[in-house]
Parts: C-alpha cells; sequence; structure tokens
C-alpha cells in the first residue's frame, strides 16, 4: 500500500518524535495573502520601514502566519484523522521569520489518554518549528482528538503537566527591538501598556462573516490537510469544520481596533476551541487585560491577554457551571509586546 491514510490512536507512543515532511521557503506571497485572508494591519508586520524603526532588519512574517506554517506541516502526521483540536499551552515565539526563511515542524508525543468510548483518544504534542539553520523559532504544546482505527486495548494513560502560563520573565524578546521612537500615528492608535487596566473588557466592536472560499483558501494556502476542514461527508452534518487557526487569526485581525499597539505575540499561554465554527457564521471578538509586564527592551512592554472570538456578546464566557457559552468559539490567553 503506497496512500497514507493517516495515523490513528493507536499509532502513537509516548516519547516518539515525528518529523514532519515537506520544508516551506517563506515570501511576501504569505504576507499578501495572509492580509487578504483577514483584516490584519498590525503596523510591525505591515511595513518595513516602521519595523526598521523599532530596531528589526526588516518586517518579519506575521507571528500566527508563521504558526500556520509551523501547524501545518504537522497536520498529516498528527490531526488528519482528528475529531477536534482541543487545546494549547506552553507556546513561544522564539526568533522573528522572515521572507527567504524555509521552515520545517517536528513533534514529540508527549501524552496519550483513551476516552471512555474506546472509539478516539487524545493526543498531546509538543511541536517545534525550525528554520534552514535549525534554530527554533516557535515552540508549543497541542492536543488533539483522535480516531482510533480498531476498537482494542486502551495504552497506559499519560496526561502531561502543563504550565498555567509562560512566565513574563521568560518571555523572548527579539534581537534589537525597541519602542523608543515608536510612532502611535502610523500604528493607527495611541494607547500604552500603562493605559491598560488589569481585568479591563475591550469590546472589538467589528464582525466578520466566515465564508466557506475563504476558509478554503487558508487551509490550501497553510497546507492543512485535515479531512475536517476539506471533505463535507466526514462529519455527520454535512458541514466543514472550520480551522481553528483561521478563528485565532481572524480574531487577532479584529482585535486591532482597541489594541492595535499589541504588536508582537511572544507566548501562547493555553487555549480551546470552545465551540465548533462553520461557514456563515459572524465572528465578533473581545479581549480581557491578564496581566502586564515590563521587558528587558527600551520602551517595550509585555501584556497577558485574553482573546474571545464569539457569534454573541462581549465580556459573556461561561455560564454559572462554568461550561463554556454556546455561542464562545475560542478563548486564547497571549502575552503580546507594546509600546510601555
Amino acid at each position: 500500500m503506497k496512500t497514507n491514510p493517516g495515523r490513528f490512536f493507536e499509532d502513537y507512543s509516548v516519547g516518539e518524535v515525528i518529523h514532519h515532511a515537506v520544508p516551506r521557503t517563506v515570501s511576501g506571497g504569505e504576507r499578501a495573502l495572509y492580509h487578504a485572508l483577514y483584516p490584519a494591519r498590525h503596523a510591525l508586520y505591515s511595513s518595513d520601514e516602521f519595523a526598521r524603526a523599532s530596531g528589526l532588519p526588516s518586517s518579519p512574517l506575521d507571528d500566527l502566519a508563521a504558526f500556520h506554517v509551523v501547524f501545518g506541516k504537522t497536520v498529516p502526521d498528527i490531526s488528519l484523522n482528528a475529531v477536534a483540536n482541543l487545546g494549547y499551552a506552553e507556546g513561544q515565539w522564539l526568533r522573528p521569520v522572515y521572507p527567504g526563511d524555509t521552515l520545517r515542524s517536528q513533534s514529540e508525543v508527549i501524552g496519550l489518554k483513551q476516552n471512555s468510548s474506546g472509539k478516539t483518544g487524545v493526543v498531546w504534542v509538543r511541536t517545534t518549528g525550525l528554520n534552514q539553520r535549525d534554530e527554533t523559532v516557535m515552540s508549543y504544546v497541542r492536543w488533539v482528538m483522535v480516531k482510533r482505527r480498531n476498537p482494542g486495548e486502551a495504552p497506559e494513560t499519560v496526561v502531561p503537566e502543563l504550565m498555567d502560563h509562560v512566565p513574563a520573565q521568560s518571555l523572548c524578546i527579539p534581537d534589537g527591538l525597541h519602542f523608543d521612537d515608536y510612532d502611535f500615528t502610523l500604528a493607527g492608535e495611541a494607547h500604552r501598556a500603562a493605559d491598560y487596566q488589569i481585568g479591563e473588557i475591550i469590546d472589538h466592536v467589528d464582525g466578520v462573516t466566515i465564508e466557506e472560499a475563504e476558509h478554503m483558501m487558508a487551509t490550501r494556502l497553510w497546507q492543512n490537510t485535515a479531512k475536517v476542514h476539506f471533505d463535507a461527508t466526514v462529519r455527520p452534518d454535512g458541514s466543514r469544520l472550520i480551522y481553528g487557526g483561521h478563528v485565532i487569526s481572524m480574531a487577532r485581525a479584529l482585535s486591532f481596533n482597541g489594541l492595535a499597539n499589541a504588536q508582537m505575540i511572544v507566548a501562547l499561554n493555553s487555549g480551546a476551541h470552545a465551540n465548533p465554527c462553520t461557514s456563515g457564521m459572524t465572528v465578533r471578538a473581545w479581549s480581557e487585560v491578564l496581566d502586564k509586564a515590563e521587558t528587558s527592551a527600551p520602551g517595550v512592554a509585555a501584556l497577558r491577554l485574553r482573546l474571545v472570538a464569539t457569534t454573541g456578546a462581549a465580556g459573556v464566557l461561561k455560564t454559572d457551571e462554568g461550561k463554556y457559552q454556546s455561542d464562545v468559539l475560542l478563548d486564547l490567553d497571549y502575552w503580546a509586546l507594546c509600546p510601555a
């Protein structure tokens, strides 16, 4: 048999390292397509001149675009037969990705747990993205529910212990980055880190209706071949599940209205795709300020933010029983760099 049906739950073992196929050299085309798919407007990723004024050699590839490239490499080995991508933790962007860099991915299996039905199980992996110099550009943990090929004996359960969040002192600041000469007019808003209060809720106001064509373009762009995103016969309701990263990027782009100066995402503390997203839904976003921290870079502070994508109202997250509201699509906790 020369074709690959993808891995099932029983095909994984804790400690296994998977080297994912097909490295990808990124270019300005990725940025142009990313900005076409999402209303992405953060200045550091839009302008070489703004990036140089901030101490970088040029404008890097958007942090989430780099994430999607690294993530997409893993799909054929990790989530081709997934039922759902469940969550993220311990994510860090360790160095910027620039046009001309070649990215590849590898993952270590760090946890396994069969579900009580015996038909699926949860697989935890730590994925590392590397460039052409074998430098790690990012690392994150994710866990995904995967189908079993056949019912069978459950493997030993191993659930990894993961940090609640990446400590502020562990954040990686790009070499040379500074916001001493930050141009608030060009950035689009005047708000510094000092202007935000812990506990503050920011309604990002705008909404975007998810289109089937754009979602399909995104999954193809990032080479995400998970069956639930491509094949309408896989899901009982006949709909294609919107790639969770598409929702993340849409919500991040919407957050520009109120967080235009949260320029660089440097850590992904946790994340959950709370409810499925399908074509035709109108996605809105709101953020909660969770924490603030100083950094060693001149004029640069870090904001810890909760980003929520929803089809409902801002500020509404969970029920009295502690479950996500049915209209909440995404709950993402991350650190971003902004002017102090």
